[in-house]
């Protein structure tokens, strides 16, 4: 007997990738990141992989990740974003699971996830087995073994979903306790009636199914959940101890096991510190044996389950409606919009439906002459997900073809599997979960339907777009301008769409601004250049030139031509279009660059519209991302000049206005504006500077603070942590360097001056693998060192204290001191 706790976070984010690129564009909403994905990895993701362990004073102990210590899944989708652009925490994350292996009797701590968190009730059979094959898949990929568990999108639950997971190996799941509906001791025949949350969640359940099989269910404590997720238990972490230890009870005679799950970005996103908040009430529980950390795995093997459980089919831990939020207006919303309805949501389940449908009998006519079993391979497809490189590629269609497939026979195949995988994607759940059918979540799943319909009328389906958007259009916006699914689609989604030929326009105007190599990558295309000129005339350039694009998807390609003209500043002309030969390509080059060296600019706007059409390009048509850098080049000289007036108005004017303020005439508000701008500047300069002058920052925060002058806190925080970020990086490589150590201590009490809160946990991090790489190397070779042992340690100390540590018990725990 004893108690267990097992804390569960389900980590996920909605794939957020424009389809067509297959990569995140910049999200402005997020700033000062790149996009939401960034910066919820900054706010909760990588702070649970270092949690602080405080002293009574805040000052840091030691450094633990969490997840080792509880229950975790991630969507797969955004591990393999993680992979890409976030490596540490990728690596973390899955360095906490071989740990908790070690921990935890063999069980590993991750779970696996249905793959992109589709409510898999309202799936057909065919797209449940995907989804969890794929989810099996991914997971081993990753974590390097067979998921003991998965986590279902909601918890959405129906028995066959419970079928298709028994029969692929998933010993248990985790549900919401409204969902449990009657429970049996092993072996009886009567039943109790455990509807309305009265499960007793401090034990595993047998779930028997029709099949013979059967599953092993777990029921999260909805009491404590709830109140880690929205009653602010977060705020201590010995409050949170507490709460967690009340789920034991003593009239219970089995070994409890007191298991809560929430959305794994309560801790840190949704709740600032949650992360601390965690890691403190698992070290309080622990430290003081209030309960046994585990894992579900650990847990059901040492205590099996002896009850069984019949579940509520068509239930979620998110709909009191049961899982009516994904299909219906079942009042379920995020209670920011009282007028606004969800009549939406139907119309576009119902639209969707139908697309699948025609997707699904295209894919299947479409593959009948190429592939030995076109669901087969649509379920193993999640192989050339996570490695699309050319070899695999090649062996993954030769395993499932009928015949050897030729080049355009092995572009259909994938554009084929592509539009089957965007017809999963499409179903993600939270383009139903909010309130506007215009929302970005929302927007997102109809983008995905898009890149499949655009996908079949390659392969020559005809008139699917035309009839989706019929059934599109009974979906109600609610703003008025947006009217309709249909005018939804048009505004956002129809503009999104690219092809080859946009690849190219892409590549053309950026060509004028900075220069490629022979091979290029743009996003989820590789470019070759094949011929290139580049002709300069004062502001004015010319670029002509032929490149050779192939899809790193579908691995279809194009040889494309093009003409750029730009004049200076934003205004530019390109021409592209699919290339028609050598000859007609040297007689437009010959013709453009002739006119070009006379000066003659009129004449070649006449040759482009003459030769490329309609295919008239400009800066407005570059993908978001490089538009954003392009501009920021095109606007750097003019935002000098602003800066430097901004400078001097304030430096010729600051002594008359302080007279002003001394006589206790107001100061004119335009010369606040001015000053607030124009120290701004400064405070921020300084920290991007090669070196910081401490003696003027002290003097400038003066300024600032006798001026009352508002700080752009978020632009000055991200800069000067960035920098901070970078030295600790430099130290980390270098840790005897003795002028680097004295600099950033420097830094560090030059930070403490400024009025703003720097987000030191990168590197607090870096100290504190410094304080571990120092541990290890206990014996100083002082031959080796360019200052002395003693010194060094002084060092270490005084960078440690400025970074809130606990030093003296911090260099003990690690044996440095």
């Amino acid at each position: 007997m004893g108690n267990f706790l097992c804390i569960h976070g389900h980590f996920y984010q909605p794939p957020r990738e424009n389809p067509w690129l297959e990569s995140i564009e910049i999200q402005d909403s997020a700033y000062p990141y790149h996009d939401w994905n960034e910066r919820i990895t900054a706010e909760c993701y990588s702070p649970n992989t270092a949690s602080r362990n405080l002293d009574r004073d805040g000052r840091i102990m030691g450094i633990v990740s969490n997840y080792a210590r509880i229950s975790f899944n991630f969507g797969p989708t955004l591990l393999s974003w993680m992979e890409k652009y976030s490596v540490d925490t990728y690596r973390a994350i899955l360095a906490a699971d071989r740990q908790s292996i070690a921990w935890r009797s063999g069980h590993g701590a991750a779970l696996a996830q249905v793959y992109n968190h589709i409510i898999m009730p309202l799936a057909t059979l065919r797209d449940k087995r995907s989804q969890v094959r794929w989810g099996i898949r991914d997971f081993e990929y990753r974590f390097q073994r067979f998921p003991e568990g998965m986590w279902l999108a909601e918890t959405a639950v129906d028995i066959e979903t419970l079928e298709v997971l028994a029969e692929e190996g998933i010993k248990f799941t985790i549900l919401a306790p409204r969902q449990a509906a009657r429970v049996r001791k092993t072996g009886s025949n009567r039943w109790n009636d455990v509807s309305g949350s009265r499960i007793d969640p401090s034990r595993a359940y047998i779930c028997p199914l029709p099949s013979g099989r059967d599953i092993t269910l777990f029921f999260y404590d909805g009491p404590i959940s709830q109140a880690v997720a929205f009653e602010n238990l977060l705020g201590s972490g010995e409050k949170f101890a507490a709460r967690l230890a009340s789920g034991f009870s003593d009239n219970r005679a089995h070994s409890q096991l007191v298991n809560i799950a929430t959305d794994g970005e309560t801790y840190g996103h949704h709740h600032h510190f949650g992360e601390m908040a965690l890691g403190h009430a698992l070290d309080h529980i622990e430290g003081n044996g209030l309960a046994r950390l585990t894992n579900y795995g650990e847990y059901l093997e040492l205590n099996p389950a002896v009850h069984e459980v019949n579940i509520i089919e068509n239930s979620s831990w998110s709909c009191i409606h049961g899982i009516e939020r994904w299909r219906n207006n079942c009042g379920c919303n995020s209670g920011g919009n009282g007028g606004w309805s969800q009549e939406w949501r139907n119309p576009l389940r119902g639209a969707l439906d139908w697309l699948s449908t025609e997707l699904a009998e295209n894919f299947e006519a479409g593959t009948s002459g190429y592939l030995r079993d076109p669901w087969t391979a649509r379920d193993e497809y999640i192989e050339v997900l996570l490695d699309r490189s050319v070899e695999n590629v090649a062996a993954f269609l030769f395993r499932h073809s009928l015949r050897p497939l030729d080049e355009d026979d092995g572009v259909a195949v994938l554009r084929l599997l592509e539009m089957q995988r965007h017809a999963m994607l499409m179903y993600t759940s939270c383009g139903w979960f909010f309130d506007e059918l215009s929302g970005l979540e929302t927007v997102q799943i109809i983008q995905y339907a898009g890149r499949a319909i655009q996908l079949a009328e390659k392969s020559g389906s005809k008139g699917i777009e035309s009839a989706f958007l019929q059934r599109l259009a009974l979906a109600p916006s609610n703003i008025p301008e947006y009217l309709n699914g249909a005018e939804i689609y048009a505004r956002f989604v129809k503009p999104a769409m690219i092809d080859l030929i946009k690849v190219g326009a892409h590549y053309a105007v950026s060509s004028v601004f900075e220069e490629y190599g022979e091979e290029t990558g743009i996003f989820s295309y590789r470019v070759y250049s094949e011929d290139f000129q580049l002709y300069h005339s004062g502001q004015m350039k010319l670029a002509v030139g032929r490149i050779f694009i192939r899809s790193s998807i579908t691995r279809k390609s194009d040889r494309i031509s093009f003409c750029t003209l730009y004049f200076g500043g934003h205004a530019l002309n390109c021409g592209v279009r699919s290339f028609q030969g050598e000859e007609i390509y040297t007689a437009v080059k010959k013709e453009m660059v002739n006119a070009f060296n006379d000066s003659d600019f009129a004449s070649i706007i006449r040759l482009m519209d003459s030769h490329f059409g309609m295919h008239n390009y400009s800066l407005k048509n570059l993908f978001r991302d490089e538009q954003r850098h392009i501009l920021q080049f095109v606007i750097a000289g003019t935002l000098q000049e602003f800066e430097e007036k901004f400078t001097s108005l304030y430096e010729n004017s600051r002594g008359l206005m302080w007279f002003l303020r001394e006589t206790g005439m107001p100061v004119p508000h335009r010369f606040m504006n001015t000053a607030e701008t124009a120290l701004n500047l400064q405070l921020q300069k300084m920290f991007s500077a090669e070196f910081i002058d401490v003696v003027k920052l002290t003097e400038l925060i003066s300024e600032i603070r006798g001026w009352s002058v508002v700080v752009d806190k978020v632009a000055l925080e991200f800069i000067v942590r960035k920098r901070l970020e970078s030295a600790m990086s430099e130290l980390l490589c270098n840790p005897d360097n003795r002028v680097l150590s004295d600099e950033l201590i420097l830094l560090l009490e030059a930070i403490a001056e400024l009025p703003i809160e720097v987000n030191l946990w990168q590197a607090q991090n870096v100290f504190w693998e410094i304080l571990q790489s120092s541990a290890a190397d206990s014996q100083l070779d002082l031959k080796k060192r360019t200052y002395s042992s003693a010194a060094r340690i002084e060092s270490l100390k005084k960078l440690g204290q400025l970074l809130y540590f606990n030093i003296e018990v911090a260099m003990t725990v690690k044996g440095t001191a």
